[in-house]
Protein backbone atom coordinates (compact mmCIF):
# COMPACT_ATOMS: atom_id res chain seq x y z
CA UNK A 1 0.00 0.00 0.00
CA UNK A 2 1.26 3.00 -0.85
CA UNK A 3 1.80 5.79 1.83
CA UNK A 4 1.25 9.58 1.47
CA UNK A 5 3.93 11.85 2.72
CA UNK A 6 1.36 14.13 3.71
CA UNK A 7 -0.98 14.52 7.32
CA UNK A 8 -4.34 13.29 6.50
CA UNK A 9 -6.91 14.69 8.85
CA UNK A 10 -10.25 12.42 9.83
CA UNK A 11 -13.66 13.44 8.45
CA UNK A 12 -16.69 13.61 10.42
CA UNK A 13 -19.94 14.18 9.63
CA UNK A 14 -22.61 16.72 11.49
CA UNK A 15 -26.73 16.81 11.20
CA UNK A 16 -28.59 19.93 11.04
CA UNK A 17 -32.11 18.76 11.82
CA UNK A 18 -34.84 21.42 11.37
CA UNK A 19 -38.72 21.52 12.74
CA UNK A 20 -41.18 24.36 12.53
CA UNK A 21 -44.08 25.02 14.03
CA UNK A 22 -46.56 28.11 13.84
CA UNK A 23 -44.16 30.24 16.21
CA UNK A 24 -40.72 29.64 14.91
CA UNK A 25 -37.83 27.27 13.40
CA UNK A 26 -36.60 24.41 15.60
CA UNK A 27 -32.77 22.50 15.62
CA UNK A 28 -32.38 18.83 16.80
CA UNK A 29 -29.28 19.12 19.28
CA UNK A 30 -27.56 16.26 21.60
CA UNK A 31 -25.47 16.58 24.73
CA UNK A 32 -22.21 15.15 24.23
CA UNK A 33 -21.37 12.49 26.58
CA UNK A 34 -17.56 12.28 26.03
CA UNK A 35 -15.06 14.61 25.69
CA UNK A 36 -14.13 16.67 24.30
CA UNK A 37 -17.14 19.21 24.97
CA UNK A 38 -18.54 16.53 27.58
CA UNK A 39 -21.87 17.79 28.26
CA UNK A 40 -22.37 21.01 25.75
CA UNK A 41 -25.08 20.87 23.35
CA UNK A 42 -23.89 19.82 19.84
CA UNK A 43 -25.07 18.65 16.11
CA UNK A 44 -25.98 15.13 16.36
CA UNK A 45 -22.57 13.66 14.00
CA UNK A 46 -19.58 12.03 14.33
CA UNK A 47 -16.67 10.38 12.29
CA UNK A 48 -17.09 8.55 9.10
CA UNK A 49 -16.04 5.39 9.02
CA UNK A 50 -14.10 3.69 6.07
CA UNK A 51 -16.21 1.46 4.58
CA UNK A 52 -19.48 3.68 4.43
CA UNK A 53 -20.30 7.01 2.17
CA UNK A 54 -20.92 10.67 3.68
CA UNK A 55 -24.98 10.07 3.52
CA UNK A 56 -24.74 6.48 5.12
CA UNK A 57 -22.54 7.96 7.60
CA UNK A 58 -24.84 10.71 8.46
CA UNK A 59 -27.59 8.61 8.67
CA UNK A 60 -26.19 6.29 11.19
CA UNK A 61 -24.93 9.46 13.48
CA UNK A 62 -28.25 10.36 13.20
CA UNK A 63 -30.03 7.07 14.25
CA UNK A 64 -27.34 6.30 17.21
CA UNK A 65 -27.42 9.72 18.68
CA UNK A 66 -31.05 10.32 18.13
CA UNK A 67 -33.10 7.19 17.20
CA UNK A 68 -34.50 8.65 14.10
CA UNK A 69 -34.39 7.11 10.86
CA UNK A 70 -35.81 7.51 7.51
CA UNK A 71 -34.99 11.05 7.16
CA UNK A 72 -33.72 12.65 3.96
CA UNK A 73 -30.56 14.54 3.92
CA UNK A 74 -29.13 17.15 1.92
CA UNK A 75 -25.45 17.82 1.90
CA UNK A 76 -24.92 21.93 3.05
CA UNK A 77 -21.15 21.98 3.10
CA UNK A 78 -17.58 20.57 4.44
CA UNK A 79 -16.44 23.02 7.45
CA UNK A 80 -12.89 23.16 7.79
CA UNK A 81 -11.10 25.33 9.86
CA UNK A 82 -7.76 23.96 11.24
CA UNK A 83 -8.47 24.64 14.84
CA UNK A 84 -12.25 23.72 14.32
CA UNK A 85 -11.48 20.60 16.76
CA UNK A 86 -9.33 19.93 19.57
CA UNK A 87 -8.71 16.21 18.82
CA UNK A 88 -6.84 17.38 15.64
CA UNK A 89 -7.33 18.40 11.86
CA UNK A 90 -10.80 17.60 11.16
CA UNK A 91 -13.32 18.32 8.28
CA UNK A 92 -17.07 18.00 8.63
CA UNK A 93 -19.57 17.49 6.09
CA UNK A 94 -22.98 19.29 6.81
CA UNK A 95 -26.16 17.52 6.55
CA UNK A 96 -29.53 19.44 6.74
CA UNK A 97 -33.16 17.88 6.73
CA UNK A 98 -36.67 18.90 7.98
CA UNK A 99 -39.18 17.00 9.64
CA UNK A 100 -42.51 16.95 11.64
CA UNK A 101 -41.34 17.16 15.69
CA UNK A 102 -44.53 16.15 16.69
CA UNK A 103 -44.09 12.52 14.67
CA UNK A 104 -40.69 12.07 15.61
CA UNK A 105 -39.63 10.35 18.78
CA UNK A 106 -36.41 11.35 20.05
CA UNK A 107 -34.48 9.55 22.10
CA UNK A 108 -30.80 10.01 23.16
CA UNK A 109 -28.24 7.19 22.37
CA UNK A 110 -24.78 6.15 21.78
CA UNK A 111 -22.32 9.15 22.36
CA UNK A 112 -24.84 11.37 23.44
CA UNK A 113 -26.50 12.31 27.37
CA UNK A 114 -29.67 14.04 25.95
CA UNK A 115 -31.57 14.72 22.84
CA UNK A 116 -33.76 17.78 22.16
CA UNK A 117 -35.61 20.66 19.84
CA UNK A 118 -34.48 24.10 20.78
CA UNK A 119 -35.24 27.42 18.76
CA UNK A 120 -32.89 28.26 16.29
CA UNK A 121 -33.49 31.96 18.35
CA UNK A 122 -32.42 30.77 21.73
CA UNK A 123 -29.89 28.37 21.67
CA UNK A 124 -27.06 27.45 24.24
CA UNK A 125 -23.41 27.53 24.16
CA UNK A 126 -22.42 25.07 21.30
CA UNK A 127 -19.63 22.35 20.89
CA UNK A 128 -17.04 22.69 18.27
CA UNK A 129 -18.26 25.62 15.30
CA UNK A 130 -21.65 24.21 15.50
CA UNK A 131 -22.94 27.70 15.99
CA UNK A 132 -21.30 28.77 12.19
CA UNK A 133 -22.98 25.16 10.86
CA UNK A 134 -26.21 26.22 12.01
CA UNK A 135 -25.82 30.11 10.86
CA UNK A 136 -24.69 28.56 7.40
CA UNK A 137 -27.65 26.22 7.26
CA UNK A 138 -30.22 28.53 8.43
CA UNK A 139 -28.87 31.30 6.17
CA UNK A 140 -29.43 28.24 3.28
CA UNK A 141 -32.35 27.59 4.33
CA UNK A 142 -34.01 31.19 4.02
CA UNK A 143 -32.44 31.64 0.59
CA UNK A 144 -34.12 28.33 -0.66
CA UNK A 145 -37.39 30.26 0.78
CA UNK A 146 -37.21 33.24 -0.92
CA UNK A 147 -37.02 31.55 -3.94
CA UNK A 148 -39.85 29.44 -3.43
CA UNK A 149 -41.79 32.76 -3.05
CA UNK A 150 -40.61 34.16 -5.99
Amino acid sequence: MYSYQYPRPAVTVDILLFAEDSIDRKILLIQRKNRPFKDHWALPGGFVEMDESLEESALRELREETGLSRVQLTQLGAFGAPDRDPRGRVITVAYYGAIDATQAHVVAGSDAVDARWFSTTELPSLAFDHQKIIAAAIETLDGLESERKV
